[in-house]
């Protein structure tokens, strides 16, 4: 629900939007995803969504129909610039092939063409399948590596400031950024800026500004009032 309600948001914005990545659950749903919006400021709009989200509602996997709470932990992080360097050496990744697992065209799981690479010094894995070749998979998966590697070189720069990642809590009770209640009233309340809204409809299509709107308005207030202490 919420990779649909970025993706629309992305839309009604007039930005490019793709979703690099998926991975489905072991009974349903979808456990991960990547996605990459590309325009001017987005990653200003949406650097207050990184945190943990969470959704109370009757779930439609329940044969009794009861109400179920799902969390999901969301990371921003921007496209890195070509002018910035980030070295990365060929011999320091390892490459793997494989077959692509979801919707895709008469390719998927005929060919591989999808693109997993492990960046062995930090770890870092990134995966991309989403692509009609194992090329453009590769091209896509070296960007977003790019893009953590130079986020990973900030935080060791930027130790004791906030960094583009943030603090990643544990997907929990008590650390939600913003909380959406289906059932059985419905209400969407972000935890941070004690905004709320009844348009539940609304937001889960896309209708995103006026979330981020209160966020940044709440961000800037903090930054002053650190400046004046």
């Amino acid at each position: 629900m919420l990779l649909r309600m970025y993706v629309k948001w992305a839309e009604k914005k007039g930005y490019k939007v793709k979703i690099v990545d998926t991975l489905l659950g072991e009974e349903a749903g979808i456990k991960n995803a990547v996605l990459l919006i590309e325009g001017k400021g987005v990653y200003g709009y949406l650097k207050g969504e990184k945190g943990i989200h969470r959704l109370i509602r009757i779930s439609p996997f329940n044969a009794n129909s009861k109400r179920h709470t799902s969390f999901v932990s969301i990371t921003v992080i921007p496209e890195i610039e070509e002018e910035i360097e980030v070295e990365i050496k060929p011999d320091d990744l390892k490459i793997e092939t494989m077959r692509a697992s979801g919707h895709g065209g008469q390719h998927v799981n005929k060919t591989e063409t999808a693109v997993r690479i492990t960046h062995i010094p930090t770890g870092i894995i990134v995966t991309c399948q989403n692509e009609r070749s194992q090329y453009l998979n590769k091209m896509t998966a070296l960007k977003i590596l790019k893009s953590k590697l130079y986020q990973l070189e900030k935080q060791k720069i930027e130790q004791k400031k906030e960094n583009l990642i943030g603090e990643k809590k544990e997907i929990s009770w008590g650390n939600q950024i913003r909380t959406y209640t289906l059932h059985p009233y419905k209400i969407i309340k972000d935890h941070r800026t004690q905004f709320e809204s009844y348009k539940v409809e609304e937001v889960l299509n896309g209708d995103l500004d006026d979330f981020i709107r209160e966020y940044l308005l709440w961000k800037a207030k903090q930054t002053i009032l650190k400046k004046e202490k």
